[in-house]
Order: structure tokens, then sequence, then C-alpha cells
């Protein structure tokens, strides 16, 4: 069956909110002298998946779930919708923690709440619905979150919210690394066509855990990108926000 046209705008870089000024820790690995050339950049960009990667997309399809129940007023309380019982904001505020839980950096944190402003507000004016006026209730709900709801409110699964988060794990540093590096982007295309067996299994895992206990959520660490973060946060000349 053919990917809905909604999915594909959410999975598209040339929706407008603002990944193109983020890096995903790509900018500090390349000051760092981590990654350097395609090579460098293809193992970055496979532990970045299998670690926030796989976080991200976990959170993705769980906000997918949960926001899939309340599309449907009927059961907006969970009764039987598999959510422990959580009221729909109250479940949206366990999510938020668990994603603030599994986001040691506080640059990290704060790239990823700038990220999901920017993203409900693009969905909101593409596909205006309570569920994302919900998450606007939160200041800044964490970028997974936001993504899990737009896809749930434009007929996608939490399948989908975890493929197109895991896409953008590494498709978003990949670009990054063709504009600071100055590498081929064909070549580079290549090596995001070869991690694409990686992106499918990393997002079929994902999706495994959307109907479960949040705090089961997957919670793969990256200290380097913690570092990394950090350190970008604090430095005086940047091209990216993250």
């Amino acid at each position: 069956m053919a990917l809905p046209a909604p999915l594909l705008l959410l999975a598209d870089s040339r929706l407008p909110a603002g990944g193109h000024a983020h890096s995903g820790g790509l900018e500090p690995a390349a000051e760092a002298g981590a990654v350097t050339d395609l090579p460098t950049l293809t193992a970055f960009l496979r532990g970045r998946l299998a670690t926030t990667g796989l976080v991200a997309a976990a959170l993705s399809a769980a906000a997918c779930a949960h926001a899939a129940r309340t599309v449907d007023g009927a059961r907006t309380r969970g009764e039987d919708g598999g959510d422990g019982g959580l009221g729909g904001h109250e479940a949206w505020s366990v999510l938020d923690a668990e994603a603030d839980a599994r986001m040691p950096s506080p640059a990290g944190r704060g790239a990823s709440r700038a990220q999901g402003r920017s993203l409900l507000r693009a969905v909101r004016a593409m596909s205006p619905h309570p569920v994302l006026d919900a998450l606007a209730a939160f200041s800044a709900p964490h970028h997974p979150l936001v993504l899990g709801a737009a896809v749930a409110v434009t007929g996608g699964s939490p399948a989908d919210a975890a493929s197109i988060g895991a896409y953008g794990a590494v498709t978003g540093p990949a670009s990054a690394a063709v504009r600071l590096l100055g590498l081929d982007p064909l070549a580079v295309h290549r090596a995001l066509a070869d991690l694409a067996p990686q992106v499918d299994a990393v997002a079929a895992e994902a999706a495994g855990h959307a109907r479960g206990d949040p705090r089961e959520l997957p919670a793969a660490s990256a200290p380097a990108l913690d570092i990394f973060a950090e350190l970008h946060l604090q430095a005086d000349l940047r091209l990216f926000e993250s």
C-alpha cells in the first residue's frame, strides 16, 4: 500500500519545521575530529541510529499509539485503549517525562524541545487537530512526541512514526555533513542507502514498544553525543543550533 502523502510531507526535509538548523550532533563531532570523511560519517550515523535514533523512534511510536487512541473521543480516557488508565494530558506528561529521562544532556533536551515546538507549529498549520492542540499545552513538547502525534492525526500508524523517526535520525546529520565537510552528496546518499536495512530494523524494534509501558521504552545511551551537545552549546562559532 502506498504511503499517504501527508506522511511523505512529515518525512520531507523541506517541511518548514526548522530541521535544517540542526545537525544531530554532527557539527560538534566534526569539530572534534570524530567525523572527517565518508567512512567516519557512516560509523557516526550507524551509532546514532542504534542509540538516540532507536530512542526517538520508540518515543514517536508510543506517542502515535496514544494519539490514535485519543482521536476516538469515546476512548479518550483510555478505558480500553491499553494506556494504563492514563487520561490524554496525563499520558502526554508521562511520555514527555520519559523523553526527558532518556536525554541526559540539557543541551540535547533543549534541542529536542526546540525542534518539537517548530514541528508542532508546522503540523498545526498543515493538519489542525484537537490532539495537536492538547500537545500545544506544553510550552515545548519533545520532537518525537510531536512527530508521533502528527503521524496519528494524518492517518499513520505507530510503525509509520517509528520509520519516520529512524529515517530522520540519519538523514539530518547526513545532510549536515555534506554542508560541513564538503562530501560528495551522491556518496553520502549511497551510504544512506546501505544503512536502509538497519533503519528498517530499528524502526521495527521501536514500533514493537509502541503500546507497552512507557517506562519500558528503549533507553540506549550515546554519551559521546551528550558531551558533543554540551560542547556545541558553548562554541563561539557554529553553523547549526545542535
